[in-house]
């Protein structure tokens, strides 16, 4: 009897184990997953891993197999664990295949902001002390300046000319802060060192710099790089884009990167335009080109849930004109949506870029990356402490932003 009830003890405890392993495991993949995957029409959804998908229920409802239906539906799956224990439910988007050409050259960016971005505050001399009328009425590092008195600004020089226009009168200046837009009034005061009006603001109105092209879709020629917004080097608030252009560019040298020490590509500038930017997002910047680069071989984008961890390629410039491809590893993929540009961990593995970079250095930044003959993703950042491992971001969530400016584009 004591070793009956000592064996029902120790299975109690086990089963109360296991019950704690696989609510602790359903609850993290719920967090995990996200709430909406995209499928190719023809395909079922299919994920890698002990997670399965349960579409009995869809098929009943819509009387026909899933990977029959057309670009434009959707549906809801069941994702269970092991097939059995259910995890969440998810809603299934059809849609067509989209084929890019993947790019891996370098180019220039010239941006100009839609208004002016405040990098800064400082006190002005006057003849009473210093004073910051900015500070002292609200306006905070990061707003943007939309408009002064009525009139829209978008340079330093327009802020300037108005504030000293006005000789210290009160004035209504209209903030943008995240999604809220309001107005504050205020007078500017005169330095006593510059004999001019100042607000007590340092504001930036444009930003320059290498980045790589990830991918452009033919016919249309809308284009996306850098996986990652341009942001201010001060804030790191991502910059309000009212302009700009991309511009051919060229790789000089390389500064090796190093643990602590981020390396960098080397270049410059050169004539021309290769076109327009409509879009400075947090997953890349987007635009149009106006002439067709050197064509490439197309390949669809994957869907998220046909990246797999493993062997890849990666398509970058490191000296000139020319990408080249490179051996690297998808050590991680995740598909939560909380962070969009950091979907998966990788890894350089080529001894070549290695030699040459040390990994992963700035200007890397929209390297495209290639697997099983799709374009999965971009380089987005490096490991600071481990230049030779960053994170990349999914190419359907490029695709997504750069649909928006195929939208945004007049009709012929």
């Amino acid at each position: 009897m004591h070793n009956i009830r000592r064996a029902i003890r120790r299975f109690s405890t086990v089963l109360f184990g296991t019950c704690c392993f696989l609510f602790s495991a359903i609850f993290l993949l719920g967090r995990a997953m996200p709430e909406q995957f995209s499928v190719v029409s023809g395909y079922d959804l299919k994920l890698n891993g002990a997670v399965q998908i349960d579409t009995r229920k869809a098929m009943e409802k819509l009387s026909t197999p899933v990977s029959k239906l057309a670009p434009g539906s959707s549906y809801h799956a069941s994702l269970q664990l092991f097939g059995v224990f259910p995890i969440k439910e998810v809603t299934v988007n059809v849609v067509d295949v989209t084929t890019v050409i993947p790019s891996g050259m370098p180019f220039g960016i010239k941006m100009y902001t839609d208004g002016v971005l405040v990098v800064g505050m400082s006190d002005v001399d006057t003849k009473n002390g210093p004073k910051n009328p900015a500070k002292e009425a609200g306006i905070k590092v990061g707003d943007v300046l939309v408009m002064i008195d009525g009139k829209p600004v978008n340079t330093t020089e327009q802020v300037a000319a108005i504030i000293e226009k006005a000789g210290g009168r009160q004035m209504c200046f209209r903030i943008r802060r995240g999604n809220i837009t309001f107005d504050m009034y205020f007078s500017c005061v005169k330095s006593v060192n510059e004999n001019c009006y100042k607000a007590g603001l340092w504001v930036r109105d444009s930003s320059a710099g290498i980045g790589t092209m990830t991918f452009y879709i033919p016919g249309s020629n809308v284009f996306g790089g850098l996986g990652h917004a341009i942001c201010d080097i001060d804030t790191g608030e991502p910059l309000p884009l009212a302009s700009g252009e991309i511009v051919p560019a060229r790789i000089y040298s390389i500064i090796k990167g190093q643990s602590g020490e981020p390396g960098e590509l080397r270049g410059g500038f050169e004539l021309g335009t290769l076109g327009n930017l409509s879009i400075n997002s947090e997953t890349g910047i987007y635009g149009i080109l106006n002439k067709t680069p050197i064509s490439g071989q197309p390949v669809p984008i994957a869907m998220k849930q046909q990246v797999r961890t493993g062997a890849a390629k990666l398509l970058t410039t490191t000296l000139g004109t020319t990408p080249e491809l490179y051996e690297i590893k998808i050590e991680q993929v995740r598909y939560n949506d909380s962070s969009p540009t950091r979907n998966m961990v990788i890894s350089i593995t080529d001894k070549r870029l290695l030699d040459k970079t040390g990994g992963i250095i700035q200007g890397m930044s929209g390297s495209p990356i290639l697997q099983d003959g799709r374009l999965i993703g971009a380089i987005t950042h490096v490991f600071v402490n481990d230049p030779t491992k960053g994170f990349a971001i999914f190419a359907e969530n490029m695709l997504k932003t750069a649909n928006t400016v195929q939208q945004m584009a007049p009709a012929a």
